[in-house]
């Protein structure tokens, strides 16, 4: 195996010359650093990442802490496409990703700082935290390790917060269904425990008070962000609100629950209810009818908060807080009232 001598033997240069090169130090000259890179080539060298991390005190290792992956989350593959956008920048800038997936119990046994610490890990991007969540308050408090958080608005020396406009996107949402004619609308909400949940709300309430349509702001069933509470929210409505022509859900697998529990009830959607989802997941575009919904680009908020964490690890950005643009996507789920 090639080692950094042999490179500096075949280029004709000192070994302090082929370590800044390979390093990207920018005191080396540009020609002598594309001809030491060229001899590396050829010589097939692998640079060891151990004895690089020992020199240079890092180790270009960076962590993804989600909280409780299973396998009810493989419809909506929501936290599949945010490690996609992750591990590609993660990637393309020579950094490694170590996967933390977490629960409550093992947040008792090991702390987040303990976490990093052992697995030498110099920032971590957390995901799928909820607002009472050991790990965000320690986050918080400790402020120890450079920490993105995605869709947790909280930020300090060492913590960014990445998130897509849910605020607006609900708002969309809810005005879709007003401009389509419909004025008994419900909300499928998520749990309380979500800084989206809260979001979502307050867009849904933005868009009925440009109506003067407050009193629907009181039309809000939780859905826990899961099919089966989207199912159990959606019969509630049906037997304590039949006026109701329209329901925006805080999410495409809680909508997906909806039109379930409307099928087996004998409604049809959009002739009898029109259903809009929030997300974008997959299966929104090919389950039947198609849903309309709001889209977040689930890769960009992986690939941004990659790109946010390294960006804080390497000192070039003082930017703590980025918020995604989401889109209205019309499909079968709603109609107009005539």
């Amino acid at each position: 195996m090639a080692t950094i001598k042999d490179i500096a033997k075949a280029a004709g240069v000192s070994v302090t010359t082929v370590s800044r090169a390979l390093n990207g130090y920018d005191d080396v000259n540009e020609e002598t650093r594309k001809k030491i890179k060229k001899v590396a080539k050829e010589l097939s060298y692998s640079p060891n990442a151990v004895a690089r991390s020992l020199v240079s005190k890092k180790t270009r290792t960076i962590g993804l802490i989600i909280s409780d992956i299973n396998r009810a989350g493989a419809k909506d593959a929501f936290s599949y496409e945010v490690l996609c956008g992750i591990n590609d920048r993660t990637g393309d800038l020579n950094y490694d990703l170590l996967l933390f997936s977490t629960n409550p119990s093992k947040q008792m046994e090991k702390s987040y700082t303990a976490l990093c610490k052992e697995r030498n890990v110099e920032g971590a991007i957390l995901s799928g935290l909820r607002l009472d969540d050991p790990y965000l308050q320690e986050v918080i408090e400790q402020n120890v390790f450079p920490c993105v958080l995605i869709d947790i608005p909280k930020t300090g020396d060492n913590v960014a917060h990445i998130t897509s406009d849910n605020r607006l996107g609900a708002a969309m949402a809810t005005r879709h269904l007003l401009e389509s004619g419909h004025r008994n609308i419900a909300l499928i909400n998520g749990h309380s425990q979500a800084f989206v949940t809260e979001e979502r709300y307050h867009g849904f309430r933005d868009a009925l008070e440009e109506y003067d349509l407050l009193s629907n702001a009181e039309l809000v069933y939780d859905g826990s962000f899961s099919e089966d509470g989207g199912a159990e929210a959606m019969y509630q409505i049906l037997i304590r609100h039949p006026e109701v022509t329209a329901v925006f859900c805080a999410s495409d697998l809680m909508a997906l629950g909806a039109i379930r529990t409307l099928e087996r009830m004998g409604r049809k959607v959009p002739e009898d209810i029109s259903i809009i989802g929030f997300d974008d997941i997959t299966i929104s575009a090919y389950c039947s009818p198609k849903l309309t919904t709001i889209r977040q680009d689930k890769y960009e908020l992986g690939y941004q908060s990659a790109q946010l964490l390294i960006d804080m690890l390497e000192s070039r950005t003082e930017n703590r807080k980025i918020i995604l643009s989401s889109q209205l996507i019309i499909r079968e789920s709603t109609r107009y009232l005539k």
